[in-house]
């Protein structure tokens, strides 16, 4: 079996776009992956081009062989561009292996020790502004049988933040942990956006709310600035969705800076790169809760993960999307106790549509953390709910 094509699918959701990417062979048999790389979309595009020159003729199965060659032969080795395309290009070949021998690739991996993935959910906000709103919409959301929200209450801060955006960050935390309740886990967003002693003074004013973690207070630059807000925090910190490669996360474990770690499946380098991630934090018996905001496919590839993965503990997905999202992949997925149950189908289990793909071309769209847009993800009135 050869590798015949390989193709990128740029589809528009809005908030940012999807990058699925397709591998055909001469065997009929074709795998899909994502590298979602938020406003980097012609970058990834780019790298992908010099991968499929490499693939073209290959071996579809020979996994392990194509990473270490594509990484080592790219001399400048790592980051989110080359990472983002390798991943997406790993995950349609652990489609393809999954697909030949009729499994999925949970088995392949070593088969389950979980039967279902626990989530919490992103986007339920979509819209809030004031403290009441985010309250709403989060009563709304647990009605649902959601158990676990996380968002961003920082409005535009950058590095330090007022006595004013605090005092509503902490107020909208405040109200929607009222409406919820205690049983409910709320995670709290960072986005990397806050110096050391910022990081600090917000992770103690979380305290009285239990959060389930703070999620990188710090830039992603330091490690050492990341440890510093650990060291002094009462809540547990969550941290990792911008590292990339095992060698990156080295440091990491070393320093051990967080409680959590969040790689992405769809910039980390692929599945088995997180497996390999996921491990060597298992040894350390730090919990792995991936971070997974994307789409689709990179949802169906991780869920792959937190079946086989002992040290799995939550996973991230978007509660709500464009709603053209049931059109452009066949997902179907079923929740059980606030849970995703895991699929069993061969490979990844999810097969995009090209025709529907190309229905929603690229469209331009920037970075909302610190220009005070950050919760319109969505357009008005037209929600697609899980």
């Amino acid at each position: 079996m050869k590798i015949t094509d390989v193709k990128p699918f740029v589809v528009d959701c809005y908030r940012t776009n999807l990058i699925f990417v397709k591998i055909y062979t001469d065997e009929g048999l074709s795998g899909v992956g994502e590298g979602t790389l938020e406003y980097k979309e012609f970058a990834f595009l780019g790298a992908l081009e010099h991968i499929k020159t490499y693939l073209i003729g290959k071996n579809p199965l020979h996994i392990e062989q194509h990473f270490h060659q594509i990484y080592r032969d790219a001399y400048w080795r790592g980051g989110a561009v080359l990472m983002s395309a390798l991943s997406a290009v790993e995950m349609a070949l652990w489609d393809i292996l999954g697909k030949f021998l009729n499994v999925p690739v949970y088995q392949l991996l070593g088969g389950k020790v979980n039967d279902k993935a626990r989530i919490y959910v992103n986007g339920w906000f979509s819209g809030a502004r004031e403290p009441a709103e985010f309250a709403q919409k989060a009563g709304e959301a647990v009605k649902r049988g959601i158990t676990a929200l996380k968002w961003d209450p920082f409005g535009q801060a950058y590095l330090n933040i007022s006595n004013a955006a605090l005092d509503k960050a902490l107020r909208c935390i405040a109200a929607v942990r009222e409406t919820v309740g205690d049983q409910v886990d709320l995670l709290i967003e960072g986005h990397g956006r806050f110096n050391i002693p910022t990081g600090i003074q917000i992770a103690k004013e979380l305290e009285p709310f239990k959060p389930m973690f703070f999620e990188e207070p710090t830039p992603p630059d330091s490690l050492e600035a990341l440890k510093a807000v650990k060291d002094a925090s009462p809540v547990a910190i969550a941290a990792g969705e911008r590292l990339y490669t095992r060698w990156d996360y080295r440091p990491f474990f070393d320093l051990q800076p967080a409680d959590y770690i969040q790689p992405d499946v769809s910039h980390a380098g692929g599945i088995m790169e997180l497996k390999k991630i996921a491990a060597e934090a298992e040894c350390r018996y730090i919990p792995f809760a991936p971070h997974n905001p994307s789409g689709p496919v990179a949802n169906a590839a991780t869920l792959q993960l937190a079946a086989n993965c002992p040290n799995f503990c939550i996973l991230e997905i978007m509660y709500s999307d464009v709603a053209w999202r049931g059109e452009i992949t066949n997902e179907s997925l079923i929740y059980q106790d606030s849970s995703i149950m895991i699929p069993d189908r061969p490979g990844l289990g999810i097969e995009i549509n090209e025709e529907a793909c190309l229905k929603h071309p690229y469209q331009p769209h920037t970075l909302r953390h610190y220009d005070g847009t950050l919760t319109d993800i969505r357009p008005a009135n037209t929600m697609f709910y899980f």
